[in-house]
Order: C-alpha cells, then structure tokens, then sequence
C-alpha cells in the first residue's frame, strides 16, 4: 500500500514518520526536484506499507518547490491513502489544508498529533465529534511517545479500503457553476475530485496546468477560458477567486474548530509568549543569539579534542599493517606510497579533524530546532536581511552552514523566492563550515591563546567573534548580489514560531549522526580520495631540482604576500579546495620540503616552523579571514550546481568569495603596513 504524510511544518509531521517506519527508511530527491523525499516502511496486520513523508506545506495553493511536490503527490499519484498530521494546539489553523485535502480525495486519515501539549494548555478536542463532521477517521496521537500509533495504522487499514465520501466545502454559486463549465470534460482516467481539478484549472495554477498537459487539449484550454470569462463578467478578476476560495475554507475551518475545540485557559499560550518577549526582544534577541552560539562553539572545540586524537591515533596506527599488507601483495613501492602516504593519510586527517566536531554540533544545532529556536532566530534576523533585500529565511540556511555549508545549500530550498534562494545560495559560504573551524582554531590558540593558558572559553569567544565578520560579509554581500545580478524586492513570508518542546534527545542525536553527520562525511570522504592522489604526486614529482608543489607555491609567492599570505599558504588553500580540512597539513608539507602530509605532536612546536617560515600576526590574520571567505569546498559546489541546475551559479559560488577574501585580505594588509 503507498501512503503519502501531509501535514503543515512543526506539527510532528517527521516524528510521525520515524515513529511508523524506524530505521527501514531512505532517502532521495522526488524525479525531476531537488527537494529532498524520505520514504519509509512498515507492515501492520500482514500489509506493507509504503509511506512517502511529503515536504511540509500551509496549502495545495502552491509558492514553492515543496509545495509543488505535496500538491502534485495528491493530485497525480496514484496513493492508496492520505495521513494528514494536524498540530492539537492549532487545530484551525492545520484545517485549512484537511479541508483542501478532502476537496481532492476522500482516502484520508486525520492524525491529530501533539495531544499531549494541547492538555497542558487546557485544550480540549471533541475527537469523534470532528470526525463526523469531517466524515473521515480521526486519530489523535502523542508521536513521541508512539501514543495513538496503533489506532493510527488501524485507521489506515480501514481507509485503504473502504469507500466514503468526505466533508466538501460549499462554495457559493458562482464558483460551483464556473466548476460545471469545465468539470464534463476532465478527463474519466483521474479517480480523484473532478470539481477540485476543475478549480485548479480555473484558479491559474501554472504548474498543476502543466502537469495535466492542458496546452495540448484545445477543448480543455477553451472551457478553462469559457469558465473565467463567466467569472469576470461576474466582477471576479485577477487573484479574486484564489481569495474566495480562500475566504470559504477559512470559514468552515472557523465553524468546525468552534464546535469541537473547547479551552479551559483563556491564556494558553502565556509561558511561550513570555519566552519569545526575552528570545525575540529587541534588547534581548541579540545577545541571547550571539551567547548561544559561544556556548555550542565552546562545546565543540572542547568536546571534538579528545575523540579526533583516538581517531587518529587509530588510523596513523593502522598505516604500518596497511603498508605489511601491501608488501606481502607484492605491491610495487611507488605505489604503496602512493596509496598510503596519499590517499590514505589525507582519508585519515578528513576523518580524524571532520567527524568528531559534526558529531557534537549537529545534535547540537538539531536540539536547538527540536527545541523550536531556529524559526526565532529567523524571526530575529529578518529584518536585516529585509534591508538587504533578502528573505527571513537565509538566518536558517546560514545556521546550517555552520555545520556544513552543502547543508546550508540544500537548506536553501525553503525559501520560496527563486532570486533569494540564489543569494542565500551565493552567500552560505561566509560563514564557516565544519571543514574551516580547524584552520580557525589552530591559528587562534596558536598566535592568541597560548600566551592566555589555552583556554577554550577565550578561542570560543575568538572564534564567535569571526562568525560575527562572517555573518556581516553575508549581509553585506548578500546587499550586493540583491542590486546588480540578482535585482529584485524582498519578498514577504509567513513564518510559524511553533510552540516550545522539550526536545528528544536520544532521537535528535541518532537522527543527526545519521542524516547529517554520515551523510556529510561520505561526500568529503569521496572527494577527498582523489585530493590525496593528487597531492602526493605534486608533492613527489620532480622538474629539476623542485617539486611541481614548490614551484607552484614559488609561482603563487608574490602575489600572495600583497594579500598577507605567501605562496605555501596560498597553494594549501587551493589543494585544499576538495576538503578544508587538509589545508594545514599541506602547509606543513610545503614548509617541511617532504612527499606526504604530516602532523605536530603540539601547536607551540607547529608555531614555530610557521615564525621560521617568516609567518608573523598579521599572516594568521589574513590566514583567518582567507579562510572564513574563500571558495567553498568541491562538495558545496557540486551541491550548487545540482540544487540550480546551472555551470554559472556553481562558478559564481567560487568567485563571489574568492574575491571578496583576496579584496579584505589586501585591505587589511596595506592598513597593518600603514599602522605598523
């Protein structure tokens, strides 16, 4: 049986999802979008169900790639059943999309979830009465707790396959007549409404009209036509019909909700207000935000220590068997260094520095959107990305970033506009991603907190205090990209700030782990293999006396030193670009003269060879700010180009940032020379 998950966001909607179907789930991306699709497994009573959890949506009315997908999922799909998943606390609000639902299709299970909020809140849902009224199963559940998942499959069964004919809105006449113009010749093939694909028809969606293929049917587009030229001589004009259907849905939602819905708190949502006054204040917002982010940093760079040491201990110390093993093969040597001093040493240092920080941030940042801060820390932010012509949103997006900027990419798909995807896009590698926090790490403890004892809190506050010039390049530029290539207006939206929930954290730490941390992982881990091949034969190939390494880097020297680099530094960041994370050890090799990357046993000794390498303050400067501004990594970029579909925007994402960073860094150098 197929099923798809409809629901609007922050209702529980995934929750659901993962309570029903577990770990039998995979991922991918719907045919033809880049918008993301989890599909999951779960037999009941001898039956085998396919569950598609569809991307979440307010209506079918659709704005956004998402929204298409849901809308075309119910439309076209040939699905055994419907969940829609409603949030209890807003029961009226989530009945706009059930009532649209149910104007399609009449194979629907409403599942009323989060009960258990709506009861400390004094709401109470006349659960049997409302499913009279709606004349389908309505279940009400606590995901969480997999309370009501029993009665939910059981529901599901029933409406696999049984028949009814569920709640219809009552449109006035002169819509239902406009619905009769068009409604004999669609065509007798589609099981769902008739009267729904009439309406959509009529209502000027462009892409439900594409998919129905209405340009190539002349007696379709010419009824479509005979139903609006009706309309308007009934002084219905324009988007005037989408607010007239608009208009009624609200009204039978408003009429339902007051019949089954009953509060024993006039002030229910008094806790969460008082909340919002302190999280979203004007005074307060801010620096909450801004504390909150030292405070995961600190966690990071203090938690992430420990495991990359294990992890590397254990990889380095597995080289020799490798290496034994090869030679027992009888491997030729050239190769076995070329395996092992390469591509297995840069695999090793991807490993050993990435895993352990996403591992902590991810659960981290996934908290924190199980919590429900994320949606205010957009609210917070959507002023000053409405200033530069932006969208709320990018807060989000930028969020994600922090962990992985390919994330951040992929993130972008919620924002509607396809011109402020775009700058979100351009503009998510300004902040660093989990790959750049070494380089940043490293040269702060190394030339401003060892003097200080190593403090982790002060690198912490360092460190927030960079993100800080990265979030105002990402303004900043984002102003930019907004008034030449990519002109237009800010865009308004709605943004729902869901109600606070104590989060789950044994659930958000495995989802994490899994969904993000792995999946990032995997990709650096791909295209760090071939990096690794690459560099050891730079590093190890000879033209005279130097290496293709030293003479690139002699090549790069003197334009690097205008921007406070030098050409070893330069060329690290270029190697660099399949994986931040190598871009030390390859400054080391180069510094060092060897044929592999190698490591320090601590940072005072790896200071050192920078200062006898003529590196002073004013480098690791600019080796911060090149590094918070570059290029992003091979996998963001190939993640661009898939999420836009486009060679331009991919190449634009690399020289946006690489410029910006080689404009900053020569500023600052030529203000350092001024000064000092």
């Amino acid at each position: 049986m197929n099923v798809g998950l409809v629901g609007n966001p922050n209702v529980g909607k995934s929750t659901i999802f993962n309570t029903l179907t577990g770990l039998r789930q995979h991922t991918g991306n719907w045919p033809g979008k880049t918008v993301e699709k989890a599909t999951g497994y779960k037999k009941h009573n001898g039956i085998e169900y396919q569950i598609e959890d569809l991307p979440g949506t307010y209506s079918l009315m659709a704005h956004s790639k998402e929204e298409e997908v849901t809308r075309d999922f119910i439309y076209f799909n040939n699905y055994d059943a419907l969940i829609i998943v409603c949030d209890a606390v807003c029961l009226e609000r989530n009945l706009n999309l059930v009532l649209q639902v149910l104007e399609v299709t009449d194979k629907v299970v409403v599942c009323v979830n989060l009960i258990d909020e709506a009861k400390k809140k004094g709401i109470t849902i006349d659960f049997e009465k409302l499913s009279s009224i709606l004349k389908v199963p309505v279940i009400p559940t606590t995901a969480r707790s997999g309370k009501g998942i029993d009665e939910l499959l059981n529901a599901l069964e029933q409406a696999c396959k049984t028949k009814k004919s569920a709640y219809k809105v009552e449109y006035n006449d002169i819509i239902k007549e406009a619905i009769q113009i068009v409604k004999p010749i669609i065509r007798e093939e589609v099981t769902i409404n008739k009267d729904a694909i009439a309406l959509k028809l009529i209502n000027n969606d462009p892409g439900f009209a594409e998919n129905y293929e209405v340009k190539n049917d002349k007696i379709l587009k010419s009824k479509i036509s005979e139903a609006k030229d009706y309309l308007y001589k009934k002084g219905i004009k324009g988007h005037d019909l989408e607010t007239m259907i608009t208009e009624d849905i609200i009204s039978d939602c408003e009429k339902i909700s007051s019949t089954v819905v009953s509060f024993s708190k006039k002030d229910y949502q008094k806790r969460d207000r008082v909340i919002d006054r302190i999280l979203t204040g004007k005074l307060t917002g801010y620096p909450i935000m801004l504390l909150m982010l030292l405070v995961i940093f600190w966690i990071t760079i203090t938690g992430a220590n420990y495991p990359s040491e294990l992890l590397y201990d254990f990889f380095f110390g597995l080289e020799n068997h490798i290496i034994n093993f090869l030679e027992f093969l009888h491997i030729p040597d050239v190769v076995i260094n070329c395996l092992v001093f390469g591509v297995y040493r840069v695999l090793a240092w991807v490993v050993s520095v990435m895993l352990p920080p996403m591992a902590i941030f991810f659960p981290l940042f996934t908290l924190l959107e199980d919590l429900g801060y994320l949606p205010r820390i957009a609210f917070n932010l959507d002023k000053a990305f409405k200033k530069c012509a932006s969208c709320g949103k990018q807060a989000l997006t930028m969020a994600m970033g922090f962990g992985c900027n390919a994330v951040g990419v992929i993130g972008a798909r919620i924002i509607d506009s396809p011109r402020e995807r775009l700058i979100a896009i351009l503009t998510n590698s300004f902040v660093p991603c989990n790959g750049r926090f070494p380089i940043l790490i490293s040269m702060i403890t190394m030339f401003f907190i060892i003097s200080m004892g190593n403090s982790s809190l002060a690198s912490a506050a360092i460190l927030t205090l960079m993100i800080l010039i990265g979030i105002i390049m990402t303004f900043i530029m984002s102003k930019i990209l907004s008034k030449t290539i990519l002109k237009g207006m800010p865009s308004s939206f709605t943004l729902e700030l869901p109600p606070y929930r104590r989060p789950q954290i044994g659930k958000v730490v495995i989802r994490s782990i899994l969904d993000r941390t792995l999946f990032v992982l995997k990709r650096a881990v791909c295209i760090s293999a071939p990096a690794g091949l690459v560099i050891w034969l730079m590093a190890n190939i000879n033209i005279g006396d130097a290496s293709i390494l030293q003479i690139c880097s002699g090549a790069l020297d003197p334009f690097a030193r205008s921007i406070g680099l030098d050409g070893v530094i330069l060329m690290a960041f270029i190697l660099g670009f399949p994986a931040n994370e190598i871009v030390i050890p390859i400054m080391i090799m180069g510094y060092m003269s060897l044929g592999y990357i190698t490591d320090f046993d601590n940072l005072s000794s790896l200071k050192t060879l920078f200062i006898d390498n003529g590196w002073t303050t004013l480098t690791a400067i600019c080796v911060m700010l090149f590094a918070l501004m570059h290029w992003p990594c091979l996998t963001t970029v190939f993640t661009i180009k898939k999420e836009t579909g486009s060679n331009k925007w991919a190449l634009l994402s690399i020289l946006i940032p690489a410029l910006t960073g080689i404009i900053v860094c020569f500023l600052v150098t030529q203000i350092y020379h001024l000064i000092f």
